[in-house]
């Protein structure tokens, strides 16, 4: 079975998914839908891993949750997501030290649904690759970037991407935010 990425250009597909927002006893879960970042104006990075409770992952779910106020401060939504249930990003968040203070939700796609929709599949284990979205606040994916399930991804890069895009301006290699573009 060969992946079909949704890519650049394509509208990111509905969804409403439960996602883990807090470790507050009743406020644990809240559902998040594809509408709530194109009703809020707000740019949109969902980034996804392969399984929780690994060695990788909470990296790099750590690493963006130091930087979800630099997301914020560019009007951009962040959701972190896998295909494991609400109930074991719950009790990741709660046994992990780096985790338990995350300010963005932990989206669970239980029925794999919407990663397959997206085309991020691993064909054998059907987890989640290691795949970022950066997608405008009418809906349309601007930037996609895929990694091996070994390999973790560089946050500030993702934040660099967003910058250019949200230039809406021609940026050269290795632009940053600042410099002029060539626009």
């Amino acid at each position: 079975m060969a992946n079909r990425l949704l890519s650049v250009g394509s509208a990111f597909p509905e969804f409403k998914k439960t996602s883990v927002v807090s470790l507050e006893k009743g406020n644990e879960f809240y559902d998040i839908t594809s509408e709530d970042h194109k009703n809020a104006d707000k740019w949109m990075v969902m980034f996804w891993w392969p399984k929780d409770f690994t060695f990788v992952c909470p990296t790099e779910i750590a690493e963006f949750g130091k930087h979800v106020g630099d997301f914020a401060d560019r009007d951009t939504i962040l959701i972190g997501a896998s295909t494991d249930s609400e109930y074991v990003h719950l009790a990741w968040r709660k046994n992990h030290d780096d985790l338990r203070d995350l300010q963005f939700p932990m989206l669970a796609d239980t029925s794999k649904s919407l990663a397959e929709e997206l085309g991020i599949l691993e064909e054998n284990e059907k987890i989640a690759y290691r795949v970022t979205y950066i997608v405008d606040p009418q809906g349309i994916i601007r930037w996609v970037s895929v990694n091996d399930l070994s390999v973790g991804r560089n946050v500030g890069e993702v934040i660099r991407v967003l910058d250019a895009l949200q230039t809406d301006e021609l940026c050269p290699c290795n632009w940053q935010k600042g410099e002029a573009t060539l626009a």
